[in-house]
């Protein structure tokens, strides 16, 4: 059993637990269930804007701990105050060591929010909403084309934007009308290996008027421009300025240098 298929055997013992903790019902009453959410395709399509979806992560199962003490409300704030399109925010605590109150607690900035989380079930997604999400991640190499078809149905019912995630190219057909952003993950979630050429390769496979995002593994401001050049609007980053003392920083510096 691979990596993957740990986590999502866990993650359907898990979603039950949650069920039968907090109802549909109690999630809908959040405050944050009826706010308006922000776009987070409206965002990475600005020219104005970085096109960085900055994330926070504390643990990775390839990894172990990243940065196990960073603050997640000073560090997503840095990240929204020095161009970050958007942020993504782990939830899952087990192999990741997120929270959904992690979330919760960077809702406080006024822009993208993705819930990054192995989701399997509509109920997750009514989760998402009552955190204060704004986009879902949709994982294809976990879900077939008709769940990955449903799943983002249903966000999109909700107001939810939809980010599938590929890596391999016979994942392609996971894409539908209702997933807009399509990330091409460099890291193979089975292996935890990363190609950062992997982008590059599978681009011109993906249909046109999808927002492309490229995921994983990318380090250096050389890397955006080339995947700039390539037709990415989307560049999801976590590691590269999580395993730094001071991540806002990080963040900072690489944006002045992308500029």
């Amino acid at each position: 059993m691979n990596i993957l298929d740990k986590i999502i055997e866990h993650k359907k013992v898990e979603v039950a637990a949650r069920k039968a903790v907090t109802s549909l019902a109690e999630l809908e009453k959040s405050p944050a269930f009826t706010r308006s959410v922000f776009s987070l395709k409206q965002s990475l399509l600005d020219d104005s804007k970085t096109g960085i979806i900055a994330e926070f992560k504390r643990k990775s199962p390839s990894k172990g701990i990243i940065n196990g003490d960073a603050d997640v409300v000073a560090v997503t704030t840095a990240y929204a105050q020095h161009g970050a399109s958007g942020l993504s925010v782990l939830t899952d605590t087990d192999f990741f060591g997120g929270s959904t109150e992690d979330l919760v607690k960077a809702r406080v900035n006024p822009i993208p929010v993705l819930r990054k989380e192995f989701i399997i079930d509509e109920y997750q997604i009514v989760e998402a909403k009552a955190m204060g999400a704004d986009v879902i991640l949709l994982i294809a190499a976990c879900l077939t084309p008709a769940e990955v078809k449903r799943l983002a149905t249903f966000a999109q019912s909700l107001q939810l934007e939809v980010l599938l995630e590929l890596h391999d190219e016979e994942e392609l057909e996971h894409v539908c009308d209702e997933t807009v952003l399509v990330g091409i993950n460099n890291r193979n979630l089975k292996t935890f290996a990363v190609d950062i050429e992997r982008s590059l390769a599978m681009a011109q496979r993906i249909p046109a008027g999808k927002v492309k995002i490229a995921e994983s593994g990318i380090s250096a401001v050389e890397n955006i421009r080339l995947f700039r050049d390539n037709g990415f609007r989307g560049f999801l980053i976590g590691e590269n300025f999580m395993k730094e003392p001071n991540p806002g920083l990080a963040f900072e510096k690489f944006v002045k240098a992308l500029s």
